[in-house]
């Protein structure tokens, strides 16, 4: 079973192909489409996300995996046809998210662990019977003068290396997103201090992992890129995010790890293509870097689309697009020559 996992999780972070994360949250995607000005309902949440997954031509060429909700993957296209069947005939491998949000931390006000052990077991067997091959589990730490705490670390890797080992019992690739958040309403969280926390982040994920007995061949880390909080005065630019990135996972990844997926984390989307580019011009990486994108892959899509069926197809090509763009990204050739301006591209939708 592990070399089946080892050869899931290698497809996962192919060159050229990455992670299409479609696993908002009913309260995440209600807010996607209010921006929208769309009802959030069972019916319209099914039929943007069957739009997405008709884009056959981009998920075979552009996506590996698509990481769904529970919702999603018992849903079934206006056809009848299930949406995990979409996936798997593009040629991408169906996942799931398997946590159950964040609560506040025992004794905090703004430190959060993560919920969804309990059962957990019982729900991979029959998600993996449904016919999904990977899962995703995230973790979420937050960054003020004081935090975070080394408790709230240990907590939140102990439950992610639970989670790992689980779902390579039952044959899932697990995907461990231990996310340090960029959105901390502190000036003082500049690149360094975002540096300084990924980096015991991650040692202690990685030292519980190998603890519980993970085999780390057979994961796929999703993780954020070292960047200054959003309301630093100083911005760092994106050559030295894509610098101080690398150098944190190079000291606190272990190298066989196959592949790294990054979170986009609220950047828009050309943001987070031009960094995740810079990345992979860096030499001597000793794994392969990927995306894992929501709205970095879905923003445009999503406004192209705007809940009528008359925009399918233009949303279909906004989304191709910046996929494509992502997959120049994981061989390093993208640059901002390529990149079309959004208005440009929406002349090209709509001539």
């Amino acid at each position: 079973m592990l070399k089946c996992l080892e050869e899931i999780a290698q497809k996962l972070v192919t060159p050229g192909q990455g992670i299409l994360a479609a696993d908002e949250s009913d309260n995440t995607i209600k807010k996607n489409f209010d921006s929208i000005a769309i009802k959030s309902t069972q019916q319209s949440r099914r039929d943007y996300r069957e739009m997405l997954f008709r884009e056959k031509k981009a998920i075979q060429e552009y996506i590996s995996g698509i990481i769904l909700f529970d919702e999603t993957i018992r849903q079934k296209a206006a056809d009848g046809t299930p949406l995990i069947e979409l996936i798997s005939s593009a040629d991408a491998i169906p996942g799931i998210k398997v946590d159950r949000g964040t609560k506040l931390l025992t004794s905090s006000d703004i430190e959060k662990i993560t919920e969804g052990l309990d059962g957990l077991r019982e729900r991979l067997v029959e998600y993996y019977e449904m016919g999904a091959r990977f899962a995703k589990w995230r973790a979420v730490i937050t960054i003020t003068d004081l935090k975070p705490t080394r408790y709230c670390i240990n907590v939140n890797a102990h439950a992610l290396a639970r989670y790992a080992y689980l779902c390579q019992e039952v044959g899932l690739v697990p995907i461990v997103e231990p996310e340090v958040l960029m959105d901390s309403e502190h000036a003082f969280h500049d690149i360094n201090r975002c540096y300084e926390v990924t980096a015991s982040t991650l040692r202690v994920t990685f030292e519980h992992l190998i603890d519980a007995g993970v085999s780390l061949d057979s994961i796929v880390l999703k993780a954020n890129m070292v960047t200054s909080g959003r309301l630093c005065v100083k911005q760092a630019c994106s050559e030295e995010v894509a610098e101080l990135t690398v150098r944190c996972l190079k000291t606190n990844v272990p190298s066989i790890v196959p592949g790294i997926a990054f979170l986009s984390g609220g950047q828009n989307e050309v943001l987070a293509t031009e960094r995740l580019s810079l990345m992979n011009q860096i030499s001597n990486l000793p794994w392969n870097l990927t995306f894992s994108y929501g709205r970095a892959l879905q923003a445009t899509a999503l406004a192209t689309w705007a809940g009528s069926k008359v925009n399918v197809l233009a949303a279909q090509k906004a989304f191709s697009y910046r996929a494509k763009m992502n997959s120049l990204a994981t061989f390093g050739k993208w640059n901002a020559d390529i990149e079309v301006g959004l208005s440009s591209f929406a002349q090209k939708l709509n001539p």
